[in-house]
């Protein structure tokens, strides 16, 4: 339980997650898949459907689109909501650039949060609509 206390306060201050009740933040607690990894390690591959998105709670991940670098994105960022949201391959990997602390939120999940809060698809869709290439 002091892990999950630990996730929920960091979630609530992220800005997707941040205004949310303390029940859904503990319901997404709930769903997340915590991990450790490795500088280098490839968390998400270019060109593979999308199953989860990742929560960054530590660290940093370098956004590479043909093995370039695009973007970094640090503690409080969620990655890979596109794919998951509109059933598609990704259009990016991610990669650790540094060791990071990660959560996973698997398809089925993310969508049954979605479906019992609300708020949270609209945050998510935004998102999505402000990331997508122009």
């Amino acid at each position: 339980m002091a892990q999950n206390s630990s996730i929920v306060a960091r979630l609530s201050a992220m800005p997707l997650f941040a205004g949310l009740s303390d029940d859904d933040l503990d319901d997404i607690a709930r769903s997340l898949e915590v991990r450790q990894v490795k500088a280098g390690k490839t968390l998400i591959k270019q060109g593979q459907w999308g199953h989860e998105l990742l929560v960054v709670l530590d660290g940093e991940v370098e956004i590479r689109r043909d093995d370039q670098t695009v973007a970094t994105q640090g503690p409080g960022s969620v990655v890979g909501e596109t794919a998951v949201l509109s059933d598609a391959r990704r259009n990016a990997s991610v990669v650790a650039r540094a060791a990071a602390t990660v959560g996973t939120i698997e398809y089925s999940q993310i969508h049954a949060l979605i479906d019992t809060i609300p708020e949270l698809g609209g945050r998510l869709d935004a998102l999505t609509r402000d990331r997508a290439p122009e």
